[in-house]
């Protein structure tokens, strides 16, 4: 089994800070601690199994190879291309959002 390395984009790093961010203003670090644990779980996961995520968004947005991994206990999703060397995080986002919306502020790189 081959280990592809994950590499957010800037914007999937700003989701991570803002989320992270937003716990500890509620006074709770230990919960900033915790969503951190689970998304590098998440990436551990999707470094070894790039296609375990979902392909919903792929068809429903018409961005090809786009996949969603959600968060265990926390209600946020990854979304990740599969790329040939790596695996691409695009967003890291609440599921309750207007997700296309969302998907689409950061536009695919050529």
């Amino acid at each position: 089994m081959s280990v592809k390395p994950v590499v957010p984009r800037r914007i999937a790093t700003r989701d991570t800070e803002t989320v992270i961010d937003w716990y500890r203003s509620q006074n709770a670090p230990d919960a900033a601690r915790l969503f951190l644990d689970a998304l590098e779980r998440a990436i551990a996961q999707l470094a070894r199994h790039p296609a375990a995520g979902s392909s919903r968004f792929d068809h429903e947005l018409g961005l090809p190879g786009l996949r969603v991994w959600p968060l265990k206990r926390f209600p946020y999703m990854v979304f990740y291309v599969e790329r040939p060397d790596h695996i691409d995080v695009w967003r890291i986002l609440h599921a309750q959002r207007d997700l296309p919306a969302w998907l689409c502020e950061d536009p695919p790189a050529p």
